[in-house]
């Protein structure tokens, strides 16, 4: 049976390369698995406005770009680099009926590409181009795709580490008997602001919501060490109002990565029910697995439980403080 030390020493291990490699090569990888966006209006017979949108980090874009049939040539391109997304936008005109979009490189990545095209007669093409599929037949109508959103809402809670952390935060916080309430409170708060700036045009600008995510997880790693250290604090007794307090600017997070792809047009409310079906998934799914965790640690060595708890919160509260400076480094001084 595992004893008190070796769980301690196996848990600080794995804490520290988790810690290094988030603070080095995760955000080129959580980068890399955001879709890119491809769209394609028809403004007047034959002639479409085209629009291509792509993950990019550190001024580094992926060696992707879609490739039309050979008639269609660019005209009056544009590009733009907003935030972390480059935006290329150019004017085709050719038969978008026959042939097929192809997305190359694609295969060489770890991204989707969405693909939406509108038509003046309808017959419009929704489709996601994945890496071992990356060409779409413009002679095969499809639908929206819409389902689609609910794996986009899996992967971004998965691959979201900062918003991973705050879910473990909030375990570490709150006492069994109060989970179900906090986890419900944030998910509702979220919910609501997802809600509002994608449908409701409410938004908030990047990087101040994204220092103020990192600060939650700062101050939830803070208050997860007052806990075991027997502190009465205010998130203590009403975890649920912190939890929505936070969830509220974290929905706003949510909506900066549906805001890189947009809505199907036609069926946004359900792709944003699916999109935030698909967090809640995710985010149930990790809190089962660290519920699992923590019985199968209580069971072969109790006592390394409050140890444990510890190294935990002192992890959630560097790397919440580490993303903290990082992005205010970013937003103010470009570093």
């Amino acid at each position: 049976m595992p004893n008190r030390p070796a769980i301690l020493r196996w848990l600080a291990a794995c804490l520290t390369g988790l810690a290094a490699w988030l603070m080095m090569a995760a955000p080129a990888a959580a980068h890399e698995v955001r879709p890119a966006y491809l769209e394609v209006i028809e403004t007047a017979p034959g002639t479409y406005d085209v629009t291509w949108k792509q993950p990019v980090l550190d001024g580094r874009r992926l060696k992707i770009d879609p490739v039309f049939p050979e008639a269609c040539a660019r005209e009056g391109e544009y590009v733009a680099s907003p935030g972390g997304t480059l935006v290329q936008r150019w004017t085709t005109h050719c038969d978008l009926s026959q042939g097929e979009i192809r997305i190359d490189g694609l295969e060489r990545t770890l991204t989707d590409a969405f693909v939406r095209i509108d038509r003046l007669e309808g017959d419009d093409i929704g489709a996601v181009l994945r890496p071992a599929a990356p060409v779409l037949d413009l002679t095969v109508p499809t639908g929206a795709p819409v389902a689609t959103y609910f794996r986009i809402g899996v992967e971004h809670i998965i691959f979201g580490w900062d918003h991973l952390l705050f879910v473990l935060g909030m375990v570490l916080l709150v006492r069994p008997r109060q989970l179900l309430l906090t986890l419900t409170a944030f998910t509702v708060a979220h919910s609501i602001t997802l809600a509002a700036a994608t449908l409701g045009g409410i938004t908030l600008p990047g990087p101040p919501v994204e220092i103020t995510i990192a600060m939650s997880i700062a101050l939830l790693g803070a208050e997860a060490m007052h806990r075991i250290k027997g502190w009465n604090t205010l998130s203590q007794r009403i975890p649920w109002a912190i939890a929505f307090g936070f969830g509220l600017i974290h929905g706003f997070g949510f909506a900066g990565a549906l805001a890189e792809i947009g809505l199907p047009k036609g069926a946004e409310a359900m792709a944003l029910l699916l999109f935030n079906v698909g967090v809640e998934a995710g985010q149930i799914l990790f809190v089962s697995v660290l519920l699992a965790l923590a019985f199968v640690v209580h069971r072969l060595a109790q006592k390394a439980m409050l140890p444990a708890r510890a190294v935990l919160a002192y992890f959630i509260g560097f790397m919440g403080s580490y993303w903290a400076i990082e992005r205010i480094a970013g937003a103010f001084f470009g570093i």
